[in-house]
């Protein structure tokens, strides 16, 4: 007997649970006392447990009440359940998506230093007056009813051909711009509003540059259609990289979006080159919009 007691005092220090650490994990949990119940143990007892789960799902509930009631009165609270997806931050970025925050980051940059003509003090205060002037050389409306006054006062049959085909190139490269504005709806790097001249032209938004394009298919088109001498076609050149620039200058546009206007208004040009419209089509259409039309019988 006495090697067996021997023998269980040293398998009793031998245990981890005994060292006086551990201790606490042996002691059966202490029950707290609830609101309402008799401390003699009496009467049903209620899991600590439980009640705070209880507890717990009430202030939620309560919380998301008073959240939804709070939104409904302001009117633009966020639920609060999103704002850790909004606030997360991807510890593993791609190397395409870094390549492409770095040039919006340089590009957004560039153009809010180009953009010295935006305010009326600024350090491009004397040439604004120029520069505005030089960017409605490239409008959408100047061009519209210059071609329908050319057109209207051209009398040779080669002259309305041309004249026709000029102006389903400007309506095509107005609604074609106004379309991937509305999708992209991308702003420009001082987020101005739109004046009353690009409401009604409908270049209300920044992506792409509805000057660049329109000035770098009207170019094109007239280089292509007219005999011109070298300083002219020159001059005409210029006009179009000036046009485009001087959006940038007014802080209108970032530079990504006149380059991408340049490249939309050469695949306009391509685009009506390719189903260039003859004389007796463009007849028809003259006829037709000052209602001369007579149709075959």
């Amino acid at each position: 007997m006495p090697g067996s007691q021997a023998r269980s005092r040293a398998r009793d220090r031998n245990d981890i649970l005994n060292r006086p650490e551990f201790v606490s994990l042996n002691q059966p949990p202490r029950r707290e006392h609830v609101v309402g119940e008799p401390r003699g143990g009496c009467g049903p007892r209620r899991p600590v447990r439980q009640q705070s789960q209880q507890e717990d799902a009430t202030a939620a509930r309560g919380s998301r009440d008073s959240s939804e009631g709070g939104a409904g009165g302001d009117g633009g609270v966020k639920e609060a359940s999103r704002w850790p997806e909004q606030d997360c931050m991807q510890l593993n970025p791609s190397f395409r998506g870094i390549a492409i925050s770095s040039l919006l980051a340089i590009d957004i940059s560039l153009s809010k230093r180009l953009s010295v003509c935006v305010r009326s003090h600024g350090p491009g205060a004397p040439l604004r007056s120029m520069v505005t002037l030089l960017a409605l050389s490239g409008h959408a409306l100047p061009w519209l009813c210059g071609t329908l006054l050319c057109l209207w006062r051209s009398n040779t049959m080669a002259g309305q051909e041309v004249l026709v085909n000029l102006l389903l190139a400007l309506i095509l490269d107005v609604m074609t711009v106004a379309g991937m504005q509305k999708l992209f709806k991308r702003r420009g790097p001082w987020d101005f509003a739109p004046g009353f001249l690009d409401i009604v032209a409908m270049d209300t938004y920044s992506f792409p540059a509805a000057h660049a394009s329109r000035a770098a298919m009207v170019s094109k088109f007239l280089l292509n259609h007219l005999v011109l001498a070298v300083p002219l076609r020159i001059l005409l050149y210029l006009w179009a990289l000036l046009v485009g620039m001087s959006r940038v200058l007014l802080g209108k546009h970032h530079l990504s979006d006149v380059g991408c206007g340049f490249a939309l208004g050469f695949l306009h040009f391509n685009l009506v080159e390719s189903v260039w419209l003859d004389s007796a089509t463009c007849q028809t259409l003259i006829s037709i919009g000052t209602l001369r039309w007579i149709p075959l019988l």
